[in-house]
């Protein structure tokens, strides 16, 4: 019993300290200002291509959670014909998963925060209960990072990312960008025109991360066949870390829910 009160009255906080300044090191590799600092957030360029071929390479401008630059070179299946694209210079694009996986960053930290060192625990129960809205912000947190959204292919032809290029993407062209683990993504789907008089069996494709060759779906009036995909990606080191944080502090809540039923349960066979 006098471990169990130990447990609560000191080693508790020195776990809820210890995690505090895991998470705040994961939200500074975000690299946002926090709320009222009013601080610059830097710029981060990255180069996206595929070792052995030249027929996707992109340039983004990484701010925060929002591509503010791109600059995209396509050769064309067709007639190996280089084409250039380019962001609108008032347009820039939010990556969901980032502000995301931030937001719930932010709320682990804000439970934590809330008990602070004069907070006196008087249950295990109450630990337990803490450390489970923790892990659950937290594992949230790095499945917004690891498991990208699943999307149709008529939602990434009628996503506003197509809109923001200069010159317009042509009709037979579709990107999309997404963080999957530490990586950004950028996919490019080349179409062809699936003719009414084909024999084909039309089956449209279901969501999707990434669509293979083969893949139908309709939009508009028309119906598309994927001919090509190619993806090309670059590894965001500050990601990598916030990872690496997210997990270490998973396993901190868990080792401290371990410990914490492991003598309650030794406590009320002593007492039985």
């Amino acid at each position: 019993e006098a471990e169990f009160k130990w447990l609560l009255r000191e080693e508790v906080h020195a776990v809820l300290k210890q995690l505090q300044d895991i998470l705040k090191e994961a939200s500074q590799r975000f690299a946002l200002p926090t709320s009222g600092s009013g601080g610059a957030v830097k710029q981060e360029n990255f180069v996206l291509s595929t070792a052995g071929t030249d027929q996707v390479k992109a340039v983004l401008t990484l701010q925060g959670d929002a591509l503010c630059q791109a600059d995209v070179d396509l050769k064309m299946p067709r007639n190996n014909q280089l084409l250039h694209f380019a962001f609108r210079e008032d347009k820039q694009w939010k990556l969901q998963q980032i502000q995301d996986a931030r937001n719930h960053l932010n709320q682990a930290i804000y439970l934590l925060t809330k008990r602070d060192v004069n907070y006196q625990f008087t249950t295990g129960s109450e630990v337990l209960k803490l450390m489970d809205a923790v892990m659950l912000q937290l594992s949230r947190a790095r499945n917004r990072l690891t498991t990208p959204a699943t999307l149709t292919l008529p939602e990434i032809a009628s996503s506003g990312l197509t809109k923001m290029f200069t010159p317009a993407l042509p009709p037979d062209i579709l990107v999309n960008f997404y963080i999957n683990l530490n990586k950004l993504c950028l996919t490019v789907y080349h179409l062809h025109v699936l003719q009414p008089s084909t024999t084909k069996n039309f089956r449209p494709a279901g969501g999707s991360i990434l669509h293979n060759p083969g893949a139908m779906f309709e939009f508009g009036s028309q119906r598309y066949e994927v001919s090509q995909v190619h993806k090309v990606e670059c590894v965001i080191s500050w990601l990598n870390d916030a990872l690496a944080f997210f997990t270490v502090s998973l396993q901190l809540c868990q080792q401290l829910k371990d410990k914490v039923m492991a003598l309650e349960k030794g406590l009320c066979f002593s007492l039985w």
